[in-house]
C-alpha cells in the first residue's frame, strides 16, 4: 500500500516512531521530514500520515508552516491520520497534544480521519521514547493499513 509518512522531529523521538509507523504500513511506505516534504509529494500516496513531537500544545513550527501551506484540496480522496510524541506531565495535558491540531488541519484541507490522533509517549522533553512505544507504532501502522 501506498503510505506517505510526514513528521517532524526535534530530538529524534518522532523520527523513530514515524519510521516504526512506516514499518507497520509495509513496504511502499516513504517517510520523510517536514522540511523536504512538498505538496507534490502527496499526489501519488493513498495514506497519509502526519505527526510532530508535542510543543506548547502543538505541532512544531516548521509543521504548522507546511500544513498552512497546502492548497486547500490537497487531500482530497486521501486517508489521512495524525500522530504525536509528547511527555506525561499535567501542563501537556493541559494545553493539549499536536496530534488534534494537526487533524484539525488536515480535516480543514478536505481530509479523510480514518482514525483518532495517536499519541506516543516520551521520557521528558528530549526524551528518550517510553519503553515499547516503537512497537506501538509499528502495530499502529498495521492497523492503519486495514482502514
Amino acid at each position: 500500500m501506498k503510505a506517505l509518512i510526514i513528521y517532524d522531529s526535534l530530538y529524534g523521538n518522532t523520527e523513530k516512531i514515524a519510521k516504526a509507523i512506516g514499518e507497520g504500513l509495509g513496504e511502499e511506505a516513504k517517510v520523510i521530514k517536514v522540511s523536504e516534504a512538498k505538496a507534490a509529494d502527496i499526489a501519488p500516496y493513498f495514506y497519509i500520515i502526519i505527526g510532530s513531537p508535542t510543543q506548547r500544545g502543538r505541532p512544531t513550527a516548521a509543521m504548522k508552516t507546511f500544513l498552512d501551506s497546502l492548497p486547500d484540496d490537497v487531500f482530497k480522496g486521501k486517508r489521512l491520520a495524525a500522530f504525536d510524541t509528547r511527555a506525561k506531565s499535567f501542563i501537556v495535558k493541559l494545553l493539549g497534544w499536536a496530534g488534534t491540531r494537526i487533524e484539525a488541519a488536515v480535516r480543514a484541507k478536505y481530509g479523510n480521519i480514518i482514525a483518532p490522533p495517536k499519541g506516543f509517549f516520551v521520557q521528558g522533553t528530549q526524551g528518550p521514547l517510553a519503553e515499547g512505544e516503537e512497537k506501538r507504532a509499528a502495530e499502529w501502522g498495521k492497523h492503519l493499513a486495514t482502514r
